[in-house]
């Protein structure tokens, strides 16, 4: 059985994402929006796809199953973001959204992520609905016959259209960009050769780009994931070229991660400070904070010094869009690079958040550099690492049963305290490690913050010794 992890389903292309097994997905989602709304006459969806192998092909084969229900589908006409299609999900009304799409997995993944109408992550209990369709299609597979997608373009059942224009529209509106130009910053882009190509030059057209053309296979990088272990090369052509910011999206550009002029990668903890900050204290925005587990504890402490309040949910973002949707939030994220604002729509978008940073060093005349240190000088010194390994599933369930047993020590560190919202996080005096397995991958992620790099590699090896 197909299952949809923290963002999607994901799974290895002609092994397990085959033609087949999307139409059999494709079919569910049809029956989850004709089921979610039963008295409507004029069903709608919005179909993108990314640069993977075969994501176009995937991607009209999903839109000629919902046509064949009935169902008018909205095609991108080129490659799409994640981003790109949340937008229109939400500005054309559809009842919702679909990106092939394995986002920051190897190339040999492709994926298929379901987007609300809100602009933001189908929500956890739609996707519950979405598994209990599947379940009945798998256990007794319906005879598939659908036309082809030039039949149903002339049927008007499938629209082709494009995603970037108003997309890019809507980012000049809500971007500074006079402000950026005038400080005349030196920018590399990394689209990681990722959905996020052929979109800076619209925005920033000074800014130069690497690893920007097609390439499904995604060239010398190992994956398209925007971290530092991923980030060598930016790195390198950012001191080389002595830039004043590099900036790298992943596979679907929904995530970000930056290089500061010394080649230093800036995670996602810093990135999210850096923003909160700008919102609270210079746009004088309002609303409560969202954070994922694994997001550093500086968040904690400036809600507690500000009184906002703050929501901690497990990991994944769609459980961040939940409550974007429900309530006003100032900004959620997650550690892995996913952030939205107040600002924005209710989706982690990469490219609108690395332009808002670049608006942040324009407004407050700072290096990306000398804004995080200046997080370091009011907040002590926060650090952090992860290390995602490969495992067995005997060797998964020994490290989890481990780490069920609430050790009181992680090697030389006494455990203080032990939450359990999403895997296992252990506090210890100055940091504290969780250990989860990962929604998307078959692997477990360990992640630590402590207020040294020496004391994050030591919580890091104490959680992969626990067996």
């Amino acid at each position: 059985m197909i299952k949809f992890g923290t963002d999607g389903w994901r799974g290895l292309i002609a092994r397990d994402f085959t033609f087949e097994n999307v139409q059999k997905v494709a079919l569910a989602t049809t029956r989850l929006i004709i089921k979610s709304n039963p008295n409507s006459k004029n069903y709608s969806a919005v179909i993108g796809y990314d640069t993977r192998f075969l994501s176009k092909q995937f991607a009209i084969e999903t839109a000629c199953v919902l046509a064949w229900q009935g169902i008018t589908v909205y095609l991108t006409d080129n490659i799409a973001s994640t981003p790109q299609v949340s937008y229109h999900t939400k500005q054309k009304n559809v009842d919702l959204g679909i990106v092939i799409t394995a986002s920051h997995n190897p190339p040999l993944y492709n994926g298929y992520k379901i987007k609300a109408n809100f602009g933001g992550p189908a929500k956890p209990e739609d996707i519950a609905k979405l598994e209990v369709e599947l379940k009945k299609i798998w256990n007794k597979p319906p005879l598939m016959k659908f036309r082809t997608l030039e039949e149903y373009t002339k049927l008007k059942l499938i629209r082709l259209f494009s995603s970037a224009d108003s997309y890019l529209r809507l980012l000049k509106r809500k971007i500074d960009l006079e402000a950026i130009n005038k400080s005349k910053f030196k920018i590399l882009y990394d689209p990681m050769y990722g959905a996020g190509i052929n979109t800076m030059k619209h925005l920033l057209p000074n800014a130069h780009e690497i690893h920007g053309t097609y390439n499904p296979s995604f060239g010398e990088i190992d994956h398209p994931e925007p971290i530092g272990e991923c980030l060598g090369i930016l790195m390198s052509k950012v001191v080389e070229g002595k830039y004043d910011i590099g900036i790298a999206t992943d596979g679907d550009a929904d995530r970000l991660g930056l290089i500061d002029h010394e080649g230093t990668f800036v995670d996602s903890h810093r990135i999210f400070m850096i923003m909160l900050k700008y919102l609270f204290e210079h746009k004088k925005k309002r609303g409560a904070v969202a954070k994922t587990v694994s997001l550093t504890t500086m968040v904690n402490m400036y809600c507690e010094k500000n009184n906002i309040k703050l929501h901690e949910t497990p990991v994944g973002f769609k459980h961040i869009a939940k409550l974007m949707n429900e309530e006003k939030i100032l900004i959620g994220g997650e550690e892995s690079g996913g952030l939205s604002s107040i600002l924005h729509i209710p989706e982690r978008d990469g490219l609108f958040n690395a332009l808002l940073v670049l608006e942040i060093m324009a407004k407050r005349k700072m290096s990306l550099k000398a804004l995080c240190d200046e997080l370091d000088q009011e907040f002590g010194i926060h650090r952090f690492n992860r290390r995602d390994v490969y495992v067995t599933e005997e060797v998964k369930s020994a490290i989890l049963n481990a780490a069920n047993k609430k050790p009181k020590k992680l090697g030389r560190f006494e455990v203080l305290n032990i939450q359990v919202t999403d895997g296992y996080k252990f506090f210890v005096d100055g940091g504290w490690l969780l250990i989860r397995a990962s929604g998307t991958e078959p692997l477990i992620r360990f992640y630590a913050e402590a207020n040294t790099v020496t004391k994050v590699n030591q919580l890091l090896d104490a959680g992969l010794k626990l067996k």
